[in-house]
């Protein structure tokens, strides 16, 4: 089997009400990229990135596409089952840029779950459960209004709550923790996300005045150094996210005894290859762990979904989709949903995601 087509997509995702605030940036809509690859054979996969708008990451959507670009030739001939093959031909012609590369991936797993007529979990090692705990975050908002959307959303099931703090005062980012922790049911886990805003001073100010309140520390400071120095300085676990760019970070903040947690983004690491490592880098090592996506539609939250349901269940803390504010799904009868703050592993071959492609428009480039 070969590859002999490759269509890229652009859509911009519809944020369902109120525009996404995070500290550094406010989103109206997502911009999505997503890759259909049709091999000799009549199978399609399809893969899916979205970054966060410019600013969360370096990682953007025009330079997701301009990699797809660059790649795209080179793909097409190779056989998608061989996916260590396929990765060499993409890092051969284009150095860096997972993020683009993640799509891809997904893809490719699409496909070969297809071929063998099993789903991509099945693929993985298999699944533990049938229906994985999801997380709701909540932006940042005034501590009443965080309040009142913590108590509506753990009503709905969700076993964990993240807050998104930084980017105004640290006595605003305080007094929203501890009243959203004031209300919290025995057993709802919280996270405060900085997102890289606080300062090493304002992470440690905060941890010391919430010292009597549970909570992990999400990607509190910008670089890894200065999550680094925080060890020993601070009341609270800390979890790393936008600094684990690759295995290696992962292997090193293991070794350094920074990470007691992570939050990963299956498209920031490469996709589901890159996932299907450190998985068990936090299994042998005793680190829970999350799979998400920065955003997007369906499909790359069934690739989360899919490597969730795969994580042994004491070390999983959830997979967060963008599923709550999306308009509308990929797939009108399969598409990923929350329900009851938990989401069912989809039942279909590979991703288990048959999308309505006329919602995308036609290509904005092709490879044959």
């Amino acid at each position: 089997m070969k590859i002999a087509q490759i269509n890229i997509y652009q859509y911009d995702t519809p944020i369902k009400g109120k525009p996404y605030r995070m500290s550094n940036t406010v989103m109206h809509h997502f911009d999505s990229t997503i890759v259909e690859i049709i091999t000799d054979k009549q199978i399609t996969g399809y893969g899916e990135t979205c970054p966060v708008g410019p600013v969360y990451q370096p990682q953007h959507a025009m330079g997701a596409r301009a990699a797809l670009k660059e790649m795209g030739p080179h793909l097409i001939g190779q056989n998608p089952l061989a996916f260590r093959n396929v990765y060499r031909a993409m890092d051969h012609c284009l150095n860096g840029h997972n993020y683009a590369k993640a799509a891809v991936d997904m893809a490719l797993w699409d496909i070969c779950g297809k071929f063998y007529g099993a789903r991509v979990c099945d693929l993985l090692g298999g699944a533990v459960r049938e229906t994985i705990p999801s997380y709701y975050s909540i932006g940042v908002c005034p501590v009443d209004e965080a309040v009142d959307i913590a108590k509506e959303k753990q009503k709905e099931g969700y076993p964990r709550l993240q807050l998104k703090v930084g980017g105004r005062s640290l006595e605003e980012d305080i007094a929203v923790i501890r009243k959203v922790s004031e209300i919290l049911e025995p057993g709802i886990r919280l996270a405060a996300d900085a997102n890289r805003s606080w300062t090493t001073r304002d992470a440690v100010l905060l941890s010391s005045a919430c010292r009597k309140t549970a909570f992990v520390m999400e990607q509190p400071c910008n670089t890894y150094e200065e999550n680094m120095s925080l060890k020993g300085r601070v009341c609270h676990p800390i979890y790393l996210d936008e600094n684990t760019e690759n295995l290696g970070i992962v292997l090193k903040a293991v070794s350094d005894h920074l990470a007691d947690g992570f939050g990963f983004k299956v498209t920031r690491l490469g996709g589901i290859s890159a996932m299907l490592t450190v998985r068990e880098v936090c299994r042998e090592m005793k680190k829970p762990m999350t799979c998400d996506d920065a955003w997007g539609g369906d499909i790359v939250a069934a690739a989360c979904v899919h490597l969730g349901a795969t994580v042994e269940p004491g070390l999983f803390e959830g997979a967060w989709l963008a599923a709550p504010y999306n308009a509308k799904n990929y797939d009108p009868e399969n598409g990923i949903n929350i329900v009851n703050g938990h989401i069912e592993v989809p039942k279909g071959p590979g991703l288990g995601i048959l999308p309505d492609t006329t919602m995308w428009g036609k290509p904005v480039m092709a490879f044959n």
